[in-house]
């Protein structure tokens, strides 16, 4: 099950919209399949552009992603935050981001950290200096907002979804049994000139047997026969009858 499949992305992004822009902090929406499903808003160059745009910087921001849950420090001293979520008990994705300090950075570390990963350190440290600073109170604080805040969210659209399809099987229901009700209709239609038919056919019957005779009463005894068929049929279709109209309206009360 995919986020996309039933949630609205609109309102998402705009949720994701608005918590980064009171927060400063980044953030993006991954589906199961670790790809990204919204807009990354506030993503930092240092993170995106050349902590993993580096080869042994890519490795070790994946390895982070795969293994880190919570808020966490990254492997390159940032907080970052990788929160599950879910719909119906079902994981569906994962809100990621953070890309901010927490305390004000010491250049002379990340220098080495970018002598290891092979980045310019000079454009490092620039980047660096342009990364947002928060306190560790406020950076949880706002994670666990934003958490709250998709999961409630997706948990709803969810069960909005379900509800709707639930609600076009109930139509369609309805709709089917609507036209079999008409067919039934038609047949009973049909069933009532048979027996109109049927009874004619008897009522000839006793007539040529009395006419008959003696050499009647056998040919008397099947027109009897006939005559209550004909009878036991005109009970049965008023049955059907009314049995027909009781799903009518029971199919329009469905359908209002």
């Amino acid at each position: 099950m995919e986020i996309r499949e039933f949630a609205d992305m609109h309102k998402l992004e705009k949720i994701l919209s608005n918590w980064a822009l009171a927060t400063g902090l980044a953030v993006t929406v991954k589906g199961t399949d670790g790809r990204d499903i919204s807009r990354s808003y506030n993503a930092t160059d240092f993170c995106t552009k050349l902590t993993r745009g580096s080869s042994e910087g890519s490795v070790r921001c994946e390895r982070c992603d795969r293994e880190e849950k919570g808020v966490y420090r990254c492997h390159a001293g940032l907080t970052d935050f990788n929160i599950p979520l879910e719909a119906d008990g079902i994981r569906v994705g994962a809100a990621v981001g953070g890309q901010v300090l927490s305390a004000q950075p010491e250049e002379g570390r990340f220098r080495h950290l970018a002598e290891d990963l092979g980045v310019d350190e000079d454009k490092y440290i620039d980047a660096l200096r342009k990364v947002n600073v928060r306190s560790e109170e406020s950076i949880k604080a706002a994670v666990e907002l934003l958490g709250e805040t998709l999961n409630t969210f997706l948990s709803v659209q969810y069960e909005r979804s379900q509800n709707g399809g639930s609600l076009q099987k109930l139509a369609d229901g309805a709709e089917k049994t609507h036209q079999l009700v008409e067919q039934i209709t038609e047949k009973t239609e049909a069933l009532k000139a048979l027996q109109n038919k049927q009874k004619i056919l008897a009522l000839n019957a006793s007539i040529e047997a009395a006419r008959a005779g003696e050499k009647g009463a056998g040919f008397s005894v099947v027109a009897k026969e006939v005559g209550k068929l004909s009878e036991q049929s005109t009970v049965v279709n008023k049955e059907i009858e009314n049995l027909v109209v009781s799903i009518s309206e029971a199919v329009e009360a469905m359908k209002r």
